[in-house]
């Protein structure tokens, strides 16, 4: 067999090259497509590195803050830096009241003090007639007497205070400032309210506490020491139910200002704002009405010490003209101080009162979606916001949209 001649061999192609294949460029792969996103968008750059949050769960929109509180139901902290808030914005209208009311109890409490004073001491001996004992237990009752009527008036200046005085914090809540004239001519027309108010609530305590001193004394005068075991519970009992009242009644000032309701509407409305809130209510109202006093006898108690030092390096023998006036300069200038400490304390008090209700409604009624809109709208400038807002148990709060969601502190 003939071999083939080499010069006509045919062609060959090129050798094939041996290795790994040769590959491109690696794709890339972007975050995976979600329901209502089209192909080959690119992923949203706020969004985590997981990708965006799962479908039908919109981000979370803190709520806005135009004023001295967040427009959403409030955590503790909120409702106390609040309070503060408010007095820093309105100073003269907050604090100037608040002195205006204090002053004037005090000034009372200071002439009933210095009429006190004048009350001779008893005869060592005892008196001999029922005519001088009665003239000597004259002024002391007196002066018991018109201690009572000071607390009683105390009482219901504090419960018209408290009303008017939650104007400038539903107003601060939008950042609207208030001025002094301004707020007492938007409560105008709940001033009679107000009296109504403090005075029901003045008729009631003291027919509440008259009633349970005499059924004590029944007590006592039919069983005799032996009465002690009912009479020790039941008067605990009282207390507890009393403060539980008066909590459940604590906004009515409040829901008869800003709402401008009558006084029984007014208590039926804080009766149904507090129900479900009564511990938040009664532990805030508590632990505020401790902080003040703490601070009060703190800042009172350096002047007190300070005045009686003083007396006793400058005077060390003194006369009884010289006792006499020391006891009258030292006594005003303990009332001056109470007057300023107190005033600050209740603008405080009353300010968190305020908030409570204001929180209490954006809970129960949506008082923040009212609020958001007169925010938006710049709706009444000059009123009252949540006069005209929402008051229908179980109005949307907020959030206004899904997915936002809300404190529950």
């Amino acid at each position: 067999m003939s071999q083939p001649d080499p010069g006509n061999r045919p062609e060959q192609g090129p050798q094939p090259q041996w290795g790994p294949p040769q590959w491109g460029a690696q794709p890339q792969w972007g975050p995976p497509q979600y329901p209502g996103q089209p192909w080959g968008v690119p992923a949203d750059p706020r969004w985590p590195a997981g990708g965006p949050p799962p479908y039908g769960q919109p981000r979370y929109v803190a709520p806005p803050k135009p004023g001295i509180v967040p427009l959403r139901p409030l955590l503790f902290g909120e409702i106390m830096d609040g309070g503060f808030q408010t007095i820093r914005r309105n100073a003269k209208t907050m604090f100037g009241s608040a002195l205006v009311v204090q002053a004037i109890t005090n000034a009372l409490s200071g002439v009933t003090t210095l009429g006190m004073l004048g009350i001779a001491q008893p005869p060592v001996g005892g008196f001999t007639t029922q005519s001088e004992a009665m003239q000597y237990l004259g002024p002391i009752l007196g002066a018991l007497a018109g201690i009572l009527g000071i607390s009683m008036l105390a009482l219901v200046l504090s419960s018209i205070l408290q009303g008017v005085m939650a104007i400038p914090v539903a107003r601060s809540a939008l950042n609207r400032r208030t001025g002094f004239k301004q707020m007492w001519s938007l409560a105008r027309s709940r001033i009679w309210s107000l009296v109504g108010f403090g005075f029901l609530v003045l008729a009631g305590s003291l027919l509440f506490f008259v009633a349970l001193f005499v059924l004590a004394a029944l007590i006592l005068t039919g069983l005799g020491p032996v009465g002690l075991l009912l009479v020790l519970p039941l008067g605990f009992g009282a207390v507890v139910a009393y403060v539980w009242v008066r909590t459940k009644l604590l906004v009515s000032p409040s829901a008869i200002t800003i709402e401008e309701l009558g006084v029984f509407a007014g208590l039926r409305r804080s009766w149904t704002l507090t129900a479900r809130n009564w511990w938040r209510v009664f532990g805030i109202t508590l632990l505020v009405g401790f902080m003040v006093g703490v601070i009060a006898q703190v800042i009172q108690i350096p002047f007190s010490l300070a005045s009686g030092g003083l007396t006793a390096v400058f005077s060390p023998h003194p006369s009884a003209e010289q006792v006499t006036t020391t006891t009258v300069v030292l006594l005003v200038i303990s009332l001056v101080v109470a007057a300023l400490v107190g005033a600050v304390g209740f603008a405080f008090q009353t300010s968190v009162a305020a908030l409570i209700y204001m929180d209490l409604r954006m809970r129960r009624d949506g008082l923040d979606v009212e609020l958001l809109r007169l925010l938006e709208t710049g709706e009444d400038p000059d009123g009252v916001p949540g006069r005209r807002g929402a008051r229908h148990a179980g109005a949307q709060s907020w959030p206004p949209t899904p997915g936002q969601g809300s404190p529950t502190g």
